[in-house]
């Protein structure tokens, strides 16, 4: 089993690691560092919380150190890209723990707030700058940063980068930024659709992939429970019962949704709070600072929080709504179970998400085990596609057995009775 000493990281960086009681290297960085030490591009896939941001971040600060230059006005000399403001204000935070000894300025830059500590930030000279496209972009227009002493670029979440509206403003970014760096792209997922872009934009790069695309951590434990869309804050509060679901996050489609349940669970006296897009940056950290804390048990967000929210001792995820691509499954359950530990999801699924479902099985190559321990289950589904006459119902949605219990007892996940306690799975053994 290597070491961080053994990817040839230098004392001031190990230090640093040591101090945060880092001692075995992940497995993409134990593939990354060397290369990246090397100097060469790359595309790094793994999963969210098997290390990524340290195994870019150590590389870079290394190689920056093996050549310091004074800071210019304006003109970092590392950049790094990202989908939203939670992920750049933790990745800034890791390049300062990991970097704490070698002495490197950084700013992070994002939308939201007021422009005015970030143009001074630049003015007075950064090496290491963490940014949202949008905002980097508006104080590129205005002259407040110039990318052409950039030495290392990395694209952090690079699928959503490119495959989230950021595909332009990517591009216009690349295009200010000299050819002669280094180029990284870290992702959780790499669909191939975006494939050709990335190639646009690394050179004579190496793939290092630790985990199958779509595929989801294995020391979660998985489940899925089928109920009415009317019934899932009932099923929600009931399950928030349970004392073990210490630290949750609930994720819902829409904003509006989010602020619903986050108000329903408060009237239910469990202590929870909203992040989404809406509000403003000061009122989304003091959410996440809340959360962080344990002053609000249960953080609802929408999936701008599955890319940017990276806190320790998460028990639970709900997914309260499944996504509508299995991609922000993966990266929403992926926000527990992480360095090491174990972890629960668990997603509600009415009539109308069944689709949704089948494809989120099928790009993680598993089927997730149905749990029918709460009163609130496959029949419920069952019910309302009957009362909407099969109206807005996944096709092949059958209406059949009522029970929802597969005929029999219906034991934990499905096990019990004759069937799997999937609605459209058993009309052959309908009453």
């Amino acid at each position: 089993m290597s070491t961080f000493t053994d990817l040839g990281l230098i004392e001031p960086l190990l230090r640093a690691l040591t101090a945060e009681g880092y001692t075995t290297p992940t497995p993409i960085q134990t593939q990354a560092i060397p290369m990246l030490l090397a100097g060469r591009d790359m595309l790094g896939i793994a999963q969210t919380g098997t290390g990524k941001t340290a195994a870019f971040a150590l590389p870079i600060l290394q190689r920056m150190s093996e050549n310091r230059t004074k800071a210019a006005p304006r003109c970092p000399r590392a950049l790094i890209l990202t989908p939203t403001r939670e992920l750049a204000v933790q990745i800034g935070e890791g390049f300062g723990t990991y970097g704490k000894h070698l002495g490197f300025k950084r700013a992070v830059i994002y939308g939201g707030v007021g422009q005015g500590p970030q143009v001074s930030a630049m003015n007075a000279g950064v090496e290491i700058l963490v940014a949202t496209p949008g905002r980097l972009l508006d104080l590129m227009n205005q002259r407040h940063i110039n990318l052409q002493h950039v030495e290392f670029l990395v694209l952090d979440e690079a699928d959503r980068m490119l495959d989230m509206g950021f595909i332009r403003d990517v591009k216009v970014i690349v295009s200010k930024i000299v050819a002669q760096r280094q180029t990284l792209l870290f992702s959780a997922t790499m669909p191939e659709a975006v494939m050709s872009l990335a190639k646009g934009i690394l050179k004579e790069y190496e793939r290092v992939e630790v985990t199958p695309q779509s595929t989801t951590v294995e020391r979660i434990d998985q489940r899925i429970m089928f109920v009415a869309r009317d019934d899932k804050r009932k099923l929600l509060v009931e399950l928030l019962k349970d004392k073990s679901m210490s630290r949750t996050l609930v994720f819902t489609r829409t904003k509006h949704c989010a602020n619903r349940v986050a108000e329903v669970l408060a009237k239910s006296g469990i202590s929870a709070d909203a992040i989404h897009g809406n509000k403003s940056q000061n009122a989304r950290q003091r959410s996440l600072d809340a959360f962080k804390s344990g002053r609000a048990r249960v953080l609802v967000a929408t999936d701008i929080a599955a890319r940017g929210i990276d806190v320790d001792g998460i028990s639970h995820v709900i997914n309260y709504e499944l996504p509508a691509d299995p991609e922000s499954y993966v990266h929403r359950i992926g926000r527990t179970a992480r360095a090491g530990t174990t972890g629960a999801a668990i997603s509600f699924c009415d009539a109308e998400e069944v689709s949704d479902l089948r494809a989120i099985e099928r790009a993680t190559r598993q089927s997730i085990a149905v749990d029918t321990t709460h009163a609130f289950h496959a029949a419920h589904v069952a019910t309302r596609s009957e009362r909407n006459g099969g109206q807005k119902t996944p096709q092949r949605q059958p209406q059949r057995n009522r029970s929802g219990r597969g005929g029999g007892g219906g034991g934990r996940n499905g096990s019990g009775g004759g069937g799997s306690g999937r609605p459209w799975e058993n009309r052959s053994r309908a009453a």
